[in-house]
Formats: C-alpha cells, structure tokens, sequence
C-alpha cells in the first residue's frame, strides 16, 4: 500500500488518543463496525505503542498507523510495532530521509508552500496539512492546488463533522485526520455504540475523490 492508497481507504482517519491499554481493541472493533478502515494511534501516551501491537493482531483488516512521529527513533519504533503507516506533524530532513530508507508508507506534515516543497523534492507527494484550520483550512487548500496539482493532502487539526465535508469537497483532498470519532468521555465510559454510531456518520461522508489511489 502506498500512501495514496491509504488515504483512500475512508474519508475520515480516525485520529486517536489512548490512555488505556483495554481501549485499544474495543475502540477498532466499533470503528470497523461502523465503517472505518483505517485508524492512527498518536504517540502521545505510554500504551501507544502497544495499543498498535494490539489492534494488530486482534483485527488485522483494519489498517492501523502511528501518528504524531517527529523523531527517525519514534519512526523505527512504529515499524518495529507493526504499524501499517506512519504520520507526522511536521518533517524535518532527517525524518524524511529515515522514512524514504523504509517500506513503511509516510504521511509527513506540513503547512505551508515552502514545507510542501521541500516535502516534495524528498519525493513525498502524498502529505498531512496540520494544523489544518490554524494553517488556513479550505481557503489554503484551494489555494495550494495550483502550484501543486500532483499533491494530494490529508487535512488535520480542528476539523469535525460539519466542517468535515468542505475538505472533502476539495480535489486535492483524499481524506481528512478528526479525533471526532473517538471522543475522550466515550473512550472513559466505554461507550461502543456511540463510536460506532459516529464511525457510520463519518463513512457515510463520501468516498475518496478520483486519483487517491494513484
């Protein structure tokens, strides 16, 4: 899978914070009963890691990825984890020259011409706009697509169900990053139903724009 094809798998990426362990697979199960193919787990808690391990082996048709990678070292970690792609808030020379040198798929992010470009000439066409609204959001975008028709983009950071499908109107958009889907109070309560009702909802948004899967 290329990264193209990974934003083509649903309009929305999960994207999600776990401070439990036993959420891990409960919280995949409701998003693939809802819809969702893929999902990121954010290295911003200790059971990161393992909590991809863990969805891994209990679900392997859902695609499970890494987010919030900023380091070659967490990079390596996230292989090592068996994830199915990795995403970055940002890209610094290093961390794209790391994830070049791997098979695993890479999302890096940017939020600026200047940053897709230097994304670009290290051969990654297929980027994050993060944070998405603060950058510029829709207005930014369209504007982007001029100087970079070959570029497609996976908008995080600030985007939810209502404005969710702006984005997606939007050619140069394959998918869109929301931790919507996966609410702390439901992650806390354990509330199944509610993430796969919300999984539906965001499925059901559109599917991916011609070209994702280039």
């Amino acid at each position: 899978m290329n990264p193209r094809q990974l934003l083509s798998i649903s309009p929305v990426m999960p994207v999600v914070v776990l401070e439990r362990l036993a959420d891990a697979v409960p919280l995949a199960r409701s998003l693939w009963a809802g819809g969702i193919g893929v999902l990121e787990v954010t290295l911003r808690t200790p059971v990161a890691l393992a909590a991809v391990r863990a969805i891994r082996d209990a679900i392997p048709e859902i695609c499970v990825g890494v987010g919030t990678v900023t380091t070659a070292d967490e990079l390596a970690q996230a292989i090592d984890a068996g994830a199915g792609f990795a995403v970055s808030p940002g890209a610094t020379s290093q961390l794209l020259e790391a994830a070049r040198a791997s098979a695993l798929p890479f999302v890096p992010g940017v939020m600026s011409a200047s940053e897709v470009m230097a994304a670009r000439d290290a051969g990654f066409d297929t980027l994050k706009l993060f944070p998405a609204r603060a950058a510029g959001g829709v207005a930014l975008l369209k504007a982007l697509a001029g100087p970079f028709p070959d570029v497609m983009f996976c908008p995080t950071g600030g985007i939810d169900l209502d404005s969710a499908p702006a984005y997606l109107a939007l050619s140069n958009v394959g998918c869109v990053g929301g931790s919507w889907l996966a609410p702390a109070a439901a992650l806390a309560s354990g509330d199944w139903p509610a993430i796969e009702a919300l999984a539906r909802g965001a499925r059901g948004l559109r599917a991916a724009p011609p070209g994702a899967t280039r």
